[in-house]
């Protein structure tokens, strides 16, 4: 199953903000699409999903921004993933419709199959995914705006 590059990027800057945990300053959407190359737009509307769903803080205004909305390990990736993808469904039988899905057997088992990803999504917080946190800010590009040090 591939995720869509909108849940890539959800977790990308989920994973980015949970490397600094301690950081006073807010993190600003420039900052994101500077550090992975993507458009303001894009992580304008990611970053809103985010913050409505309660897994980032954000502050309106000219001194905005945002911050994890709560602890990284606090913040289930199985669960992320189904609230960025608009479907997880893995086969759609009815564009153009498949003459056999009235008897067909594989959708039952591609279910089973997203089943099983999500389980071992499941087992996962954004805390155990950046607990490489070292190595993971030794790939980031060297900012103007600082990344604090734990």
């Amino acid at each position: 199953m591939q995720l869509t590059r909108y849940t890539d990027f959800g977790i990308r800057t989920l994973m980015y903000l949970a490397l600094s945990p301690e950081r006073e300053a807010l993190f600003r959407i420039a900052e994101i699409t500077e550090v992975f190359d993507l458009s303001p737009n894009h992580v304008s509307k990611i970053v809103h999903h985010l913050g409505k769903e309660g897994y980032l803080q954000t502050i309106r205004g000219k001194s905005g921004g945002f911050r994890l909305g709560m602890a990284a390990d606090q913040i289930n990736i199985g669960q992320l993933v189904r609230i960025l993808e608009n479907s997880l469904a893995p086969i759609d039988c009815s564009k153009p419709y498949c003459r056999f899905t009235p008897a067909c057997q594989l959708k039952g088992v591609l279910s089973e199959a997203v089943d099983a990803y999500l389980a071992v999504l499941d087992r996962y917080t954004l805390a155990d995914i950046v607990s490489n946190r070292q190595e993971l800010k030794a790939l980031l590009p060297d900012l103007s705006i600082p990344v604090l040090e734990l």
